[in-house]
């Protein structure tokens, strides 16, 4: 998988996802990622201007149209392939687990982000397949929410994680938030790690787990066990 980011701030990109898991997996060619400088397809060489004042008036500057096709069409060259193009704004569908999975079976993603207020309506027309929000707030610019797709999507490719078990029992994934977690010490704080989880039965281990995940959904998202119920309701009917 290949995704690119199109960005003003390319080594703030670089410096989060050449850490970790994901550096980890760029290092052994597992995902190639790709953070652009659109300051260096701007037409203004000397200045590398890309943004200007918007029409119409009004506060803050817009981003040029022409810097960011340049790049758009300068990644074209480079992998010899369209991408899916996402524009990470605030007026996108909200990003989620379900998003990152389908996500993950496109071959290659540019992400692009915007800053000051924006960018040029023209530039999403021409090459922009959908928008994508990380939630309900604005931030100065997109680098932000970009990082989050791509290691969500980034970490669900093969061989980036351990196991496909390492997702799949995560919070989420089938609906509900995860079971509590523990490691030695086995006592700490006065706290005795659940006796279920040392006693070396899988099925009473598994049951215990379901258990939780239900009645921490329930007492923290009750908007998740609602809609995880009412999953249930309907496949018993089937």
């Amino acid at each position: 998988m290949r995704i690119d980011i199109a960005t003003l701030f390319p080594e703030m990109c670089e410096q989060v996802l050449s850490e970790s898991i994901i550096g980890r997996a760029r290092k052994k060619g597992l995902i190639d990622i790709y953070c652009h400088n659109i300051r260096d397809y701007s037409p203004d060489q000397r200045h590398h201007r890309v943004d200007d004042s918007p029409y119409g008036g009004g506060k803050g500057m817009v981003m040029q149209p022409e810097p960011i096709y340049l790049c758009y069409l300068d990644i074209l060259r480079q992998s010899a392939s369209v991408p899916h193009v996402i524009y990470l704004s605030p007026q996108g569908k909200v990003f989620d687990e379900k998003k990152a999975l389908a996500l993950k079976e496109t071959p290659h993603l540019l992400l692009l982000c915007g800053h000051y207020e924006g960018v040029d309506e023209r530039i999403l027309e021409k090459i922009v397949d959908e928008e994508l929000s990380i939630g309900d707030y604005v931030l100065t610019g997109g680098e932000l929410a970009a990082l989050v797709v791509t290691d969500a999507v980034a970490r669900l490719c093969d061989g980036v994680l351990p196991d496909a078990s390492c997702f799949e029992e995560e919070s989420l994934m089938n609906g509900l938030l995860e079971y509590p977690q523990y490691t030695r010490p086995e006592l700490w704080e006065d706290k005795k790690v659940p006796d279920v989880l040392l006693s070396g039965h899988h099925k009473n281990i598994e049951s215990w787990r379901f258990s939780q995940s239900l009645s921490r959904t329930q007492k923290k998202r009750p908007d998740l066990y609602a809609a995880y119920q009412k999953k249930r309701e309907k496949n018993d009917e089937k």
